[in-house]
């Protein structure tokens, strides 16, 4: 089956602003979840990927400045395979009420990216 990328992420000084310069040039539809400090941005595409907008909790430098995301059918597994070819993991496992849940990691050269795992359907 492979492992897609799923999810695109930026990291901004000032997400709303962001936000709204890429809803004007591309009509992408933004909404903004303030009880998870986060802009899902639905890019209109059936081929294409949504993403989001954030402001990291922790100051800057951040390790890269956008992620991708890969689904995993494991978060664990592939976290240990994450450290086994040299990457570092820096969130073990973040749940996303009702969505799934993440983890981040950087690739040997400190490249940030994410892992996730869809919640599994009642």
């Amino acid at each position: 089956m492979g492992n897609p990328v799923v999810h695109w992420e930026l990291m901004s000084k000032d997400p709303a602003k962001i936000s709204a310069f890429y809803e004007q040039i591309f009509g992408w539809k933004v909404q903004h979840r303030p009880e998870l400090n986060y802009y899902i941005v639905e890019t209109g595409s059936e081929g294409g990927i949504n993403g989001g907008v954030v402001k990291p909790d922790r100051p800057e430098p951040w390790p890269g400045n956008m992620l991708f995301y890969i689904a995993v059918d494991d978060l664990a597994a592939y976290r240990d395979k994450v450290v086994k070819a040299g990457g570092k993991v820096h969130i073990e496992e973040q749940a996303v009420p009702g969505m799934g849940a993440f983890s981040l990691f950087t690739d040997p050269e400190g490249r940030m990216m994410g892992l996730w795992q869809s919640a599994t359907p009642a």
